[in-house]
């Protein structure tokens, strides 16, 4: 990974509050605390009852640190953004394991005191490293985000797994530069963290199957949409429709080899193996099972013999 000194830009504190969730992120916080520690006026810590020494390196850089149980990552963001007594402007929202880079930082330090009022959400590249590898290849890069938006006008979808935040009303744009997804925890946290992933999914897409609303708050699934409209497209209306376990091996031949992820070395071939198709076929497995046992139930029931009195 290159290196990037956080002090070598100068840039002044802007009106932007900062909202991180955590839990057991002794590894990652300080890295993420440090690209914003002179950038934003406030930051906030939304901490899910930590067992190591987080809330300690938290403490160490703001004194705004909250603690609430976490249910899933939207509930436990727009609780923050409802309870917390957050100044009235700009909203960021960066995970425990992302960075701000100095060039985001610097773009944004002059962008927000010119920026359009009726710009009331700003999307940003999300670079992701695996194993201390930038994966730019396999469609992972670049992955838009809308990281940045009016405190009145912004909330996270009510969604298991790849909830977005919403902006209503106003206007949207794109900035130029990456905040940096780096999880230090190693391969084993991320397959458990991926197994956990699973489940979430499944329930997604089980929903989705059954034409169940997810979240009343949601993207517009649109192929004329923006990059996460699009791939919201794609899933409720063509990959949702596929085969269980046959879409898993699509889905990865697509990204490794049409969209060029065999680029990426060895790297880029687990992560792209693991994330692209191990953890789609663990996804089918957890509905082959939820749908196995809810015919076992309903068979078994039928087989029950009738209740006869005995009197």
């Amino acid at each position: 990974m290159e290196s990037y000194d956080c002090n070598r830009i100068e840039v002044s504190k802007l009106p932007i509050s900062v909202i991180i969730l955590t839990h057991n992120e002794e590894k990652n916080i300080r890295y993420a605390l440090e690209s914003i520690k002179d950038l934003s006026s406030e930051i906030f810590i939304v901490d899910s009852f930590s067992e190591d020494n987080t809330l300690d390196i938290c403490r160490k850089y703001t004194d705004k640190v909250y603690q609430h149980p976490f249910e899933t990552q939207a509930k436990q963001f727009n609780w923050a953004l409802d309870n917390l007594p957050v100044t009235p402007g700009w909203i960021m929202r960066l995970d425990a394991d992302e960075m701000v880079t100095p060039e985001l930082a610097n773009e944004l330090s002059y962008v927000l005191p010119n920026i359009s009022p009726d710009i009331t959400g700003l999307y940003v590249k999300r670079r992701v490293y695996f194993m201390g590898r930038w994966i730019k290849h396999g469609g992972y890069y670049p992955i838009w985000l809308l990281r940045i938006f009016q405190k009145e006008k912004g909330q996270c979808e009510e969604r298991f797994m790849d909830e977005h935040v919403v902006v209503t009303g106003g206007r949207t744009i794109r900035l130029k530069h990456d905040i940096i997804d780096y999880n230090r925890k190693g391969l084993s946290f991320w397959i458990d963290k991926h197994n956990q992933f699973a489940t979430r999914e499944m329930i997604d897409l089980l929903a989705l199957g059954s034409h169940q609303n997810v979240s009343n708050l949601a993207i517009k699934a649109s192929l004329k949409g923006f990059q996460g409209s699009q791939k919201r497209w794609l899933k409720e209306n063509v990959y949702v429709h596929l085969p269980l376990f046959f879409r898993s091996f699509l889905y990865f031949l697509y990204r490794y080899f049409f969209r060029l992820g065999f680029l990426d070395g060895k790297e880029g071939l687990i992560f792209h193996f693991l994330q692209g198709f191990w953890f789609r076929f663990l996804v089918d497995a957890k509905i082959f099972e939820m749908k196995r046992n809810s015919k076992s139930v309903v068979k078994s029931k039928n087989q029950i013999p009738p209740f006869r009195s005995m009197s």
